[in-house]
């Protein structure tokens, strides 16, 4: 079968999504990937994987309605050229008109990816009232069109189903989208205590509560290094260079932007950290957890399914600078406590988050398997 792989972002497509084309064509599917970015930059590394690539328009961040009729007919005209016989599709935009495309292109086996909702859907305001009010109307044409629509924890399949997005019949819960356990490997943890925050620098990740945490923690233990690794963003919330800037200059922050590969990162830290407001499952806390390292959360949307509190990690509430810095010089004071909550990180990557696995529960509701 000809599957095709939408979403509103390459990158995520490139790093996120490729082990499960990799087991779509392992199982003898073929794989068409179709995002934003420039054929010119991307064909080659998908061609390398045995994925053709094809480059829509798509604003991600936008809600300029030109712009997203121009989306839906790109859509609609690449899925007519190529007819998949499936289509798996993730965020926003490319959920929304990649299935309304397949309707009016008589393709019925679709199936969304809900992989966390965004600021919007929990926000305030008349004007985010408004966008919900559509995206809502949205979503739910999109899940009309759809076989089955996948979710990573049960917070975003209530707020569907209490809204009247979604039947419960269509629901499926995976596990994340899953961690590459031969990729993703157990490290030592290094001798002083460091702790790593990655991810793109947006208000909603809790990048700000992360910052504010560092400043009290260097303030008290200055040997303690605190690493930022993620790029600036589009999005509304995103973070301003110049709101970074004054932790980098007070030393109170290492920065070193967008990585394509984390790993060499996570080996420094001791402690992964991500203070987020909502997630789907944060694929870097599955790999932070591979690499055997205690996990500071959120008790939030998404976030909260990957720690059990106190046994591999701890749990603070939204926003909570203050619970947040307790819970970092709790590790740093008790090196031991570290050290278990690393071993325990570890053996729920293995058992509930295997990439393998997760695939595997993939393909079996698509039928590839």
């Amino acid at each position: 079968m000809k599957i095709a792989v939408l979403s509103s972002h390459t990158t995520s497509l490139f790093w996120f999504r490729m082990d499960m084309m990799k087991a779509f064509i392992k199982h003898g599917h073929s794989v068409i990937a179709i995002g934003p970015e420039s054929e010119e930059k991307w064909k080659n590394d998908f061609l390398e994987n045995g994925i053709i690539y094809k480059q829509i328009f798509v604003e991600r961040n936008g809600i300029n309605p030109v712009n997203d009729i121009k989306t839906y007919k790109q859509l609609r005209e690449i899925l007519k050229e190529e007819i998949p016989d499936k289509i798996f599709t993730y965020q926003a935009k490319t959920i929304v008109y990649g299935c309304l495309a397949a309707k009016a292109n008589g393709i019925n086996e679709v199936y969304p990816l809900i992989a966390g909702l965004g600021s919007v859907f929990r926000g305030s305001g008349l004007k985010n009232k408004v966008i919900k009010t559509v995206m809502k109307t949205q979503y739910k044409a999109a899940c009309r069109a759809s076989r089955k629509v996948f979710f990573q924890n049960s917070d975003d399949k209530n707020e569907f189903i209490n809204n009247g997005i979604l039947d419960d019949d269509k629901v499926v819960i995976i596990n994340g989208s899953g961690v590459n356990l031969d990729k993703f490997m157990p490290e030592p943890l290094p001798e002083l205590p460091a702790f790593l925050f990655i991810g793109r620098l947006i208000k909603d990740k809790g990048v700000m509560e992360y910052l504010q945490a560092c400043q009290k923690i260097k303030s008290e233990y200055p040997e303690v290094r605190c690493l930022l690794v993620g790029p600036y963003d589009s999005n509304p919330t995103a973070l301003q260079p110049d709101e970074l800037q004054p932790f980098i200059d007070k030393g109170i922050i290492e920065y070193f932007g967008e990585q394509s590969d984390i790993r060499p990162y996570l080996k420094q830290c001791s402690v992964y950290v991500l203070p987020s407001y909502h997630e789907g499952t944060p694929k870097t806390v599955l790999e932070a957890m591979a690499t055997g390292r205690p996990i500071i959360t959120s008790d939030a949307p998404g976030c909260r399914e990957t720690v059990v509190d106190g046994h591999n990690g701890f749990l603070v509430k939204v926003k909570d600078v203050d619970g947040l810095t307790d819970k970092m010089k709790t590790l740093i004071n008790d090196p031991s406590l570290c050290s278990l909550m690393a071993k325990k990180s570890l053996n729920i990557a293995k058992e509930k988050y295997d990439v393998h696995k997760v695939n595997e529960s993939i393909m079996k509701v698509m039928s590839l398997i």
